[in-house]
């Protein structure tokens, strides 16, 4: 059908950009993350105490997709290089958006770019946006029920963190449930219970992270 081979183009045209993208992070030696979650669900509270604990080893950019420049302004007062990548409405970022901000960004400058995607869990995962790794974000007010509800975000990420783990004493959130589902879809992915708030589980994810900034750096210098 016409209109399935439209689509067809529009997919390939966006991932030969993204591989493009993925190209020139790896010659700068810049690990490039894809944070997605659900509105709510704490990308930007991670991302800003990711970068409050590494802003001082590791030299990282930020980009944020939104139609608001609120969250970009919170990040940017750490002193990181911030640019707003201005969706109009889409709900979703892709290559050719990241593509047209990339220029503002310089990459011989940091180590770590960070790409904070629009909130929601559906449509950011058919889009590649040239980032190495898939950072999805869900939280624990969400419900343990969302790989369930949501399988392509979950299938096509790299790293999972279940974010206000604080609040499980008070919440009904069957973790088993949760993690069950996580490894029917997505088996051997990289899991980090954390809470952004109290800072709980956040050394084991930042040692993680602080490995795969040491990978892409040293694949430059061989």
């Amino acid at each position: 059908m016409p209109e399935i081979e439209v689509v067809e183009d529009i997919m390939s045209v966006n991932d030969r950009l993204a591989a493009q993208i993925q190209g020139q992070m790896d010659a700068a030696g810049v690990l490039g993350l894809n944070v997605m979650a659900s509105p709510g669900g704490g990308k930007t509270s991670i991302t800003r105490r990711t970068i409050e604990a590494l802003k001082d080893e590791v030299r990282v950019g930020y980009m944020d997709g939104d139609v608001v420049e609120i969250d970009a302004q919170h990040i940017a007062r750490l002193g990181v290089p911030t640019t707003l990548i201005n969706t109009g409405g889409d709900c979703h970022l892709d290559a050719n958006k990241v593509n047209l901000a990339l220029p503002r960004m310089d990459l011989s400058a940091i180590d770590l770019l960070v790409v904070e995607n629009v909130g929601n869990l559906i449509c950011p995962a058919a889009w590649r946006i040239g980032a190495h790794l898939n950072v999805v974000i869900a939280s624990v007010p969400e419900g343990s029920d969302k790989p369930y509800k949501y399988p392509a975000m979950f299938r096509g990420a790299h790293v999972l963190i279940l974010n206000k783990i604080d609040l499980l004493p008070y919440i009904d959130f069957d973790l088993d449930y949760f993690r069950h589902g996580i490894e029917v879809l997505n088996p051997g992915l990289e899991f980090f219970p954390v809470s952004a708030k109290t800072g709980e589980g956040f050394d084991a994810w930042l040692d993680w992270l602080r490995a795969q900034v040491a990978v892409k750096k040293a694949a430059v210098s061989a």
